[in-house]
């Protein structure tokens, strides 16, 4: 017979399910009702119930709560009754307010309009009285002018036309008669104003002109005022100009001597009256035209600079024959034959020129730098008018003789300045208590002078045209000279006759050595200082370029002259060192296996480091006094090297005993200790490797160079490789080869 009860696991799955749908039961709804009729467990029924009880309660609790809250409730309530009546008064007078300020704005609405009706009409008074005046202002001017005029008072009779002017011009609808009468007036006025000012020009009386040019503005005729006075400036500075030209012409018909006529000071009074005429009559320019007066004045008085300026140029080139002159150079430079030779014009009467050249044209680069300057300074002037003005300073006729002038001014320059170079090279001699020749000094003088005369005309292209021919002369036969004295056969034998330093050719040799080391410094020197120079006169970065590219020559030549010097101290060493090398070629011969009582006998009488010594004082040392410093440094660091050289393929072919490596230590800082007292420059780099071969060879054993290789080295740096550190450790003649090879280098 089949049971008809659940199993206990079916009912405990249907009862976890039933379970987890009460606990998602909402009370009090009907899906709560529904849930419960489809219920079937006795113990999810339960479970329910007691649910439903608990939710019962806490509903209980709930509205305890809300009944203990009743009294408040009542009190708050009684108290809305209360302001309600309060409310009821408030809304009261607030209707009684609206209804006030509408009243209110409505009054003020009326007033306005009544405001702006009076005021239109007080206006339409004020106007009719001012009309009123204006009719009794212009019968008053009218009436005005004609006496002034009868009486001559020109000022009074401008300042009525132009108080009649200002009427006519607000009130153009009225008063056509009183025009008619005014304008005749104004007419009559302005020809009486242009008949005394042409007369007073012709006349050249200042003060008329000056009195009735200011006339010009109330007649409202500026521009034309502004003309006739800058004609008037024009025609004053020409006929001044013209007396300071004739008298030149004069001067150069009749003076014998040249110096005598003074082109430089026939364009500075020119130049100078012009900026004397704009600075004087700034207020009248300014008060015709305002600052456009101004520039307009200063385009117009560069027409007389243009003109006059470039007849004084062209007068002074034709006077001095610049162009005759510059065509003997150009022929002198084409035939190289004419090297060195005396022939062409005289270097002095160029200089003259050159210094009248480079006044002339200093006065026309201040002149054009004030004008522009002055141009620029004006605030309230036409945009317009600024790059004409400053166009016709940089490109007027003036401006293209000035480049005219400049083109003879560089040849004059190129030849002096290789003249004089070639005279210093031919007068070259020696100078008491120098330890260069004349012409070093001569030469750079020279090259100073001309580059820096061609700084102050303030043209690049001269710059860099005396620049570039200051360096050819430098790398050609400037350099020659330089080297002429090194390359004199047998110089080792003349040097050391009969085997004793001869004081003439030693000092021969330093002095053309001191030549070229002085040399050197000094092109560096003049390329600094043209550097500088050349920064403050040429702003743009296009001319510093192109300035630096030819200083850059310069740094070159530097170079050059530094390489010539190295090449002959390399041979006054090459004569020096046979006298020392015997001495060298004898420490061969001497024994570095030492017992203890061969160092302490060396330790008194030295084996050979004191002869060595002796033989370089007695064959280097006596040119000390004849060199700079710089050359004489550099020979004992040569002689130095040559004997570092020997030294190390000597004591490499030798063996030593651990007193020998002293003893090699000894000698190391002898020679060190002399050497450094006898340059300013140190000379333990040059004795590096001699000395970390000595500290090899005083090792107590062969482990011990770990101590000071690798990362235990501290503040040393090895000279030598590991190969050469395991050869001088072959040198000792207890260290084993066995341990050296084992050794990790």
């Amino acid at each position: 017979m089949i049971s008809r009860e659940m199993s206990p696991a079916s009912r405990g799955s249907s009862e976890d399910l039933q379970n987890d749908e009460s606990s998602a039961v909402k009370f009090g709804t009907a899906d709560a009702l529904a849930y419960v009729r489809t219920l079937t467990d006795v113990g999810a029924m339960t479970r329910l119930l007691h649910e439903c009880i608990a939710y019962q309660r806490a509903l209980d609790v709930d509205l305890d709560s809300l009944l203990s809250q009743r009294t408040d409730l009542d009190k708050h309530l009684l108290q809305l009754q209360k302001s309600a009546e309060v409310l009821d008064i408030v809304k009261a007078d607030s209707d009684h307010m609206l209804s006030n300020v509408r009243s209110t704005s409505d009054l003020a609405d009326q007033v306005s309009r009544k405001v702006r009706e009076l005021d239109l009409a007080q206006s339409r008074v004020n106007d009719t009285l001012l009309r009123i005046d204006a009719i009794v202002d212009r019968n008053n001017c009218l009436d005005g002018v004609k006496t002034a005029l009868d009486e001559e008072n020109f000022e009074a009779a401008a300042k009525f036309v132009q108080r009649f002017v200002e009427i006519d011009n607000k009130y153009k609808d009225s008063g056509s008669d009183q025009r008619e009468q005014l304008l005749t007036a104004k007419k009559q006025l302005e020809g009486i104003v242009k008949k005394r000012v042409l007369a007073a020009v012709d006349q050249r009386d200042h003060g008329t002109i000056l009195r009735f040019i200011k006339l010009y503005s109330p007649l409202g005729i500026e521009e034309e005022g502004l003309q006739v006075y800058v004609g008037y400036l024009k025609k004053v500075i020409g006929m001044r100009w013209r007396m300071e030209y004739d008298n030149l012409v004069e001067l150069m018909e009749q003076s014998q001597d040249q110096n005598q006529v003074n082109f430089v000071g026939c364009l500075t009074n020119l130049f100078k009256d012009i900026v004397l005429a704009i600075e004087e009559n700034d207020e009248i320019l300014r008060g015709l035209c305002g600052e456009d007066g101004i520039v307009y004045a200063i385009c117009e008085l560069q027409e007389e600079c243009d003109s006059r300026g470039c007849l004084i140029l062209k007068k002074y080139m034709e006077y001095r024959k610049l162009g005759k002159l510059s065509a003997e150079i150009n022929t002198q430079n084409k035939n190289l034959l004419n090297v060195g030779v005396s022939e062409g014009p005289d270097p002095r009467e160029v200089e003259l020129y050159l210094e009248e050249i480079l006044s002339l044209m200093q006065l026309g680069e201040d002149y054009t730098e004030f004008m522009v300057s002055k141009i620029k300074s004006l605030s309230s002037v036409d945009p317009e008018l600024v790059p004409r003005a400053t166009k016709a300073f940089r490109s007027g006729s003036f401006s293209k003789v000035v480049q005219e002038i400049t083109g003879f001014y560089v040849i004059l320059e190129g030849f002096f300045m290789v003249e004089n170079v070639r005279k210093a090279i031919r007068i070259d001699e020696y100078v008491p208590d120098s330890l260069t020749t004349s012409m070093v000094d001569d030469v750079f003088y020279v090259l100073q002078s001309c580059l820096r005369r061609a700084i102050s005309t303030s043209n690049i292209s001269s710059v860099i045209a005396v620049l570039s021919s200051a360096s050819s002369l430098l790398s050609n036969e400037y350099q020659e000279a330089l080297q002429q004295k090194t390359r004199e056969p047998n110089l080792g034998a003349k040097l050391f006759l009969g085997g004793v330093g001869v004081q003439k050719t030693g000092t021969e040799i330093a002095t053309a050595l001191n030549n070229m080391d002085v040399s050197s410094e000094y092109v560096l020197k003049l390329k600094h200082e043209i550097e500088e120079q050349c920064a403050e006169v040429f702003p743009t970065p296009a001319d510093r370029e192109k300035v630096k590219s030819c200083l850059s020559e310069l740094g070159d030549l530097s170079k050059m002259f530094k390489q010539i010097l190295n090449m002959g101290m390399e041979q006054l060493v090459a004569t020096v060192t046979p006298r020392i090398r015997p001495v060298l070629d004898s420490v061969a011969t001497i024994s570095y296996e030492l017992s203890e009582a061969e160092y302490a006998d060396n330790e008194v009488n030295d084996p050979w480091v004191q002869r060595l010594l002796h033989a370089v004082e007695t064959n280097a040392a006596w040119l000390q006094p004849l060199m700079t410093a710089n050359n004489y440094d550099s020979f004992v660091h040569l002689i130095i090297d040559f004997i570092v050289k020997r030294l190390e393929v000597i004591m490499m072919q030798k063996k030593f005993s651990q007193l020998g490596g002293l003893q090699l230590d000894r000698d190391t800082r002898a020679l060190v200790s002399h050497f450094s007292g006898m340059t300013q420059r140190t000379v333990r780099d040059k004795f590096a490797r001699l000395t970390q071969m000595a500290t090899i060879l005083n090792l107590e054993k062969v482990s011990e160079i770990l101590d000071f290789w690798g990362e235990n080295s501290g503040p040393m740096t090895w000279r030598l490789t590991p190969a050469e550190v395991r050869r001088v450790l072959g040198l000792r003649v207890d260290f084993k080869p066995e341990a050296i090879a084992l050794l990790k280098l």
